[in-house]
């Protein structure tokens, strides 16, 4: 399957004072199988290891030996020089390693014409809480998310369309009988999330998507609950996780849709439960969407710390979470759940594309679903909805107070500009970008 983060990959490769590379994402999203690609295409000596199974490599970084030995030793260890001209070395599950984790500073340092590639299960997590110093500055850090709607429509082939839906967004022109054919892939891939395993099943299904097998997230949700059995340091800390994890659809699905403490358990305080949410955002389960006090640049000097929301990091997994099943999507009967599953949609595809997740939140009730910042245009508000009824008052307040440019409506209805509001389709949020 293709993935955009690939030419990410390539300009890290054509860099000519490259770093160690770390790529952080989620479990299952399809961090190994892109970096072996990669790796295998563009490099003429490839090595893979990993921390899992590899206790040599593990027993060596351990010692009390000085940098350049362990540096040696490795080669020696892997019987591949990763000094050598267009070569790769690539160090799965490094966050079984912290010795190795700091010792990338040495890399860059004293090797720098190395190139090494980095993941692993849960390294943000682990990254978080190390013991041992981070090579701060020494490395480049590459966050990958689940597979986006573009992503999803190119696994199904679909570059025509995708053509077509990224000339009506740039032109505001409407996709006129092709809209329903695109709406149709959009409630698709609601169903199957941009997980490339959950991804693959569906197209197994050629086109009979009622026979989707749902087992495919379900044991994606099970490895999720097993890592905070198995990567947390007790039981306490696993049940607070696993509590506000569960807590999320009714947390999405009251009034203000902010995160509060005591939706979780009664009288649950911050204080508590701020290292648990901590480890669910660091292993990229889930998303923040912090709230901002003022919309002026830069956004992120403006953010109440106190206020946020937090999305599933996969809509596909907040579907099954809420027990959604396949008729219900694809006939487009979610009933309550369907506006915060939209909601969450965008905010995956918005994080996907690189933005910061920011909403805004006036007087009046007035609220704004997400604050972006282009290059051209500065900020712009967006403002979701998931029928065609796009009828709002909070855009009409957040235009009066603040005069942006031009604001964009996300709704099943078509493309246009009206009201100096430019409507945009669910399908095509993946064309909002930074560059616009």
């Amino acid at each position: 399957m293709k993935r955009k983060i690939y030419n990410n990959l390539i300009d890290w490769k054509n860099t000519k004072n490259f770093k160690p590379l770390i790529i952080l994402g989620a479990r299952q999203c399809g961090k190994t199988y892109i970096i072996n690609q990669f790796c295998q295409n563009e490099f003429k000596h490839y090595k893979k290891v990993n921390l899992l199974y590899d206790t040599e490599i593990l027993n060596l970084y351990a010692s009390n030996t000085s940098s350049e030995k362990k540096y040696n030793d490795l080669k020696i260890l892997l019987d591949f020089d990763f000094d050598e001209k267009d070569s790769i070395l690539f160090i799965d599950e490094i966050q079984e390693s912290e010795e190795l984790i700091s010792e990338l500073k040495f890399f860059n340092e004293k090797h720098p014409n190395v190139r090494i590639i980095c993941a692993g299960s849960l390294l943000g997590v682990k990254l978080a809480r190390l013991n041992k110093p981070f090579p701060v500055g020494q490395v480049i850090r590459m966050y990958m998310y689940p597979m986006d709607f573009e992503e999803f429509l190119l696994a199904f082939e679909q570059q025509p369309l995708l053509n077509k839906i990224k000339s009506c967004f740039v032109n505001n022109e409407p996709m006129g009988v092709l809209h329903a054919k695109a709406i149709d892939y959009y409630r698709s891939y609601l169903l199957s999330g941009g997980m490339p395993e959950s991804v693959e099943a569906l197209l197994d299904c050629e086109d009979d998507y009622y026979n989707y097998d749902l087992s495919k997230l379900n044991n994606i949700i099970e490895d999720y609950k097993n890592d905070m059995n198995n990567h947390v340091t007790n039981t306490s800390e696993t049940l607070k996780i696993r509590n506000i994890y569960n807590s999320l659809s009714s947390q999405l699905q009251n009034v203000s849709k902010k995160f509060q403490y005591s939706i979780i358990e009664k009288g649950a305080k911050a204080r508590e439960y701020s290292l648990p949410l901590n480890w669910l955002v660091e292993s990229n389960m889930v998303q923040i969407c912090k709230c901002i006090k003022l919309p002026e640049k830069p956004l992120l000097g403006f953010v109440n710390n106190d206020v946020f929301k937090v999305y599933y990091s996969d809509v596909g997994i907040f579907n099954r979470l809420v027990n959604n099943d396949v008729k219900t999507i694809l006939l487009d009967d979610m009933k309550m759940y369907k506006g915060i599953i939209t909601e969450n949609y965008v905010a995956n595809q918005l994080k996907a594309n690189g933005f910061d997740l920011l909403y805004w939140k006036g007087k009046r009730e007035a609220e704004i679903d997400f604050l972006i910042t282009t290059e051209k245009d500065g900020i712009i508000p967006i403002e979701v909805k998931a029928e065609e009824n796009t009828q709002s008052k909070s855009l009409k307040v957040y235009n009066d107070l603040y005069h942006p440019k031009y604001m964009i409506r996300i709704s099943l209805k078509d493309f246009g500009f009206q009201n100096n509001i430019k409507s945009v389709p669910l399908y095509a949020t993946f064309c909002i970008n930074s560059k616009m």
